[in-house]
Formats: structure tokens, C-alpha cells, sequence
């Protein structure tokens, strides 16, 4: 290969055929040796190292991209690379090399699920500049896992840094004030419900006999006035409670946000606590005029999950696509089993969310909703992030949004390397 030509070579190939048999052998000594030079350099590299013909079949592998694919690199010859990555797509590959400017270098991102979960990266160009059938082509793969790992975590510690500080100086201002004037409300509900009772309690007036009725008589207030201020001063009462009932629920969610708690998974069964959630729910679709379905997986094993926290999870998702939604909504949860976990769809044909919307929506503060706090989808994500799950949002046709879940059956760890002959054609 012509990247790999030296100073040796170039000095041997213009006197090639006047080399007798010692001369040839002391070249095939020496070729061996360069061979052995460079097979160590290339293991000794940590990023794997693939040459692919322009069949896809694998030519060379260092023991760095065995240990990334989970394979023996010594078996790897004539193996084809979209089995060994089936993430990675081929002929996508070598439309982008030979429509990029020489020297053609291209870089892909994508996710290895084996020999345990992985994000790579791809640095791929060919090896000479031939025509296609013709061509080589090296694969730079690098394990970018801890990098991604420690970027994500920089700017969830940044999150957490000014949820802490704005959060504690809500619960610190507000926290005190909600308490008094609950308090409050409840002495103003029972002062009511006294007045109520003594004016229910009153004899009714005497009747009316000759001549002027007694002045303390005559100014007796009506008691059907009274009953109606009494009725909208319970109401007052009960519309102040709600709302100190939301801003305690902003309060919650803000300490939350700032003082997650590790989740304690056990092994659970997720169709029973779809069915909780929306049977605690069911009250509001009903009211809300919204059409429920439900299509549930009966095969659907159990993976390990914290309870209570994926019923919150529920609760927000399901919450929020009911006030996407206007009358005669449709609402459908879904759930469905894979090799590796199992999956939870919400759907709504609400209102949607725009592109530019879709991924924003997970920030902290963020939110399309006229009263919303921006906290619940933040929360919903960093609780399936620390189930070691995934979460997706995606336009529903013809118009709403679908969340996707992924839980994963097992607790992360390294699986098994498997045998090497059932990862090869």
C-alpha cells in the first residue's frame, strides 16, 4: 500500500531484478521485519484500527478495534464490517469518500451496543485514490465514551450549579408565605362553615301582627344573601387553595430538580404501573372529553426500575400531552418489548411541537405551556437517564408528538464476549 512505502522499499524496488536468491531472501527478511515494526506499532495504538477492501470485507484489524467489536482480530480476514458494526452503513460510507475533496477523510458518530454500550467515533478515508472497485479504505475507529460521559456531566453539573442556587432562594421566599397563608385559608374556610351553622340554626322570625315590626326585625339580612356570599366565599377559598397547591407543586419540583435521588430499581412490572397511572388520571381524560387507548404488551418481561419514579415519569408525560390536547383528543400509551429492553410510547394528536421546539424541550426552564415551570421533561429525562435508559420525541402524523422510552432489562455492565464465528458471515 502506498502509505506505507519507506525508504527501503524505495530503494530496493528499482533494483528488484538484478537481486539473486540471497539478495531476494535478505528482502524478504527485512519485509518481515517491517511487517512485525509495523503490526506492533498499530496494537500498541488504542484506537482500533480497520483496512477494508471496497467490498466491505475486512482485510487488517489491530487488537484495539477486536476489543472495541468484541471479536479476535487474528480471525477478522475477509469478515464483513456492517456485521461487525451494523450501525455503521457501508455504501452510505463510500458515497460520502468519493464525493468528498481528496484526500477524502470522513467522520461519523454513532452508538455500539456490543460487546457492552459504546459511542464511537469514525474517521474513514481510502487508502489510494483508485476507482471504487479497486479501492482500500482504513477505519479509524476512537471510543469516545468517557469524553461524551464527562461533557454531559460538566453541563448537568452547570444545571444543577443554577437550579441549586435559583431553587433554594424560591423555596427560601416562598415556602414560608404558602404556609402562613394555608393556614390562614383554613381558619377563613372554618370561620364560613360556623356562620353557615348559626344561620341554619336561627329561629325563623315571628309573624307579623298589627302595627310596625321591631326595628332589630326589620334590619335582618335576608338569608338567601347570605347564603350566596357564604357559597362565593368558599369558593374564593377553594381557588386560593388550588393555587397555593400548584405553587407548592413548583416548590416540589424545583428540590427535585436540585436533590435527585438515585433510583432503587427492582425488578417491576411496567404494564401494572401504566395502569395505576392512568387510573389516577382517568378522572381528568374523562373530563378533559379525551379518547383513551390502550395497547399493552401481555409478553412484556419485567425490567428493574424504581416504581415511584417511573410512575412520576408517566404522570408528567401523560399530563402534558392531555393539555396539548383540546376535546375529543386521542391519547394512546403503548408498550412493547425488544431483545434488550422494553419501550413505552405516549401519544398525542394535540397541538405538537415545533423543530426548533423538539430539542429544547428538555432544558431546565424551557417550556411551550402558558403556566408551565420548564421542570417536568427535565426531570422525566434525568430520571430515564439514570434508569441507564433513553428517551426520544418525535412529530406524530398528522399532528401530535409521541414520546419514546427505552428501559433496559438488565443493569449496565459488560457482557460476555460472544463466540467469534457467530459474529461472522
Amino acid at each position: 500500500m502506498a502509505g506505507f512505502k519507506s525508504s527501503f522499499l524505495d530503494k530496493i524496488l528499482g533494483r528488484i531484478d538484478r537481486l539473486d536468491t540471497e539478495g531476494l531472501q535478505s528482502v524478504v527478511q527485512r519485509l518481515e521485519e517491517q511487517r512485525q515494526f509495523f503490526e506492533t506499532v498499530f496494537n500498541v495504538i488504542e484506537d482500533g484500527i480497520l483496512v477494508v477492501n471496497w467490498k466491505g470485507r475486512i482485510q487488517y484489524c489491530n487488537q484495539a478495534a477486536g476489543e472495541l467489536l468484541g471479536v479476535d482480530a487474528r480471525s477478522m480476514d475477509e469478515s464483513p464490517v456492517s456485521r461487525l458494526i451494523p450501525e455503521f452503513q457501508w455504501e452510505h460510507f463510500i458515497s460520502s469518500v468519493s464525493h468528498e475533496p481528496s484526500p477524502g477523510m470522513v467522520r461519523l458518530e454513532f452508538s455500539l451496543s456490543y460487546p457492552k454500550t459504546r459511542f464511537l467515533r469514525l474517521y474513514g478515508a481510502a487508502i489510494e485514490q483508485q476507482e471504487v472497485d479497486e479501492s482500500s479504505y482504513v477505519l479509524v475507529l476512537h471510543d469516545a465514551t468517557e469524553t461524551r460521559k464527562q461533557t454531559v456531566e460538566a453541563i448537568e453539573s452547570e444545571r444543577i450549579h443554577t437550579l441549586t442556587l435559583l431553587a433554594g432562594s424560591v423555596a427560601h421566599e416562598i415556602g414560608n408565605p404558602l404556609n402562613a397563608l394555608h393556614i390562614h385559608l383554613q381558619l377563613i374556610g372554618r370561620e364560613a362553615a360556623k356562620v353557615r351553622e348559626m344561620f341554619s340554626q336561627q329561629p325563623p322570625p315571628p309573624k307579623r301582627g298589627r302595627g310596625r315590626p321591631p326595628k332589630a326585625q326589620a334590619e335582618t339580612p335576608n338569608p338567601a344573601a347570605i347564603d350566596q356570599s357564604l357559597r362565593r366565599l368558599e369558593e374564593f377559598v377553594s381557588v386560593s387553595r388550588g393555587e397555593i397547591h400548584r405553587l407548592e407543586l413548583i416548590i416540589t419540583q424545583f428540590l427535585q430538580a436540585i436533590r435527585p435521588s438515585a433510583p432503587d430499581r427492582k425488578p417491576d412490572q411496567l404494564n401494572a404501573i401504566v395502569l395505576e397511572t392512568l387510573d389516577l388520571l382517568g378522572p381528568e381524560i374523562i373530563n378533559r372529553g379525551i379518547e383513551l387507548i390502550k395497547d399493552l404488551d401481555e409478553q412484556l418481561p419485567d425490567p428493574p426500575l424504581d416504581r415511584s419514579q417511573i410512575k412520576q415519569v408517566l404522570v408528567n408525560l401523560i399530563k402534558n400531552a392531555m393539555q396539548a390536547m383540546d376535546k375529543d383528543g386521542l391519547l394512546t400509551v403503548r408498550t412493547q418489548r425488544d431483545a434488550d429492553g422494553v419501550w413505552l410510547f405516549v401519544e398525542d394528536n394535540g397541538s405538537g411541537i415545533s423543530k426548533e421546539r423538539i430539542s429544547r424541550i428538555f432544558e431546565p426552564y424551557f417550556t411551550t405551556k402558558r403556566k408551565g415551570t420548564g421542570l417536568g421533561l427535565m426531570i422525566v429525562h434525568r430520571i430515564i437517564r439514570d434508569h441507564g435508559g433513553r428517551i426520544m420525541v418525535e412529530p406524530n402524523q398528522p399532528s401530535g408528538t409521541i414520546f419514546r422510552l427505552w428501559l433496559p432489562l438488565f443493569e449496565e455492565r459488560d457482557r460476555l464476549l460472544g463466540d467469534v464465528s457467530d459474529t461472522q458471515c
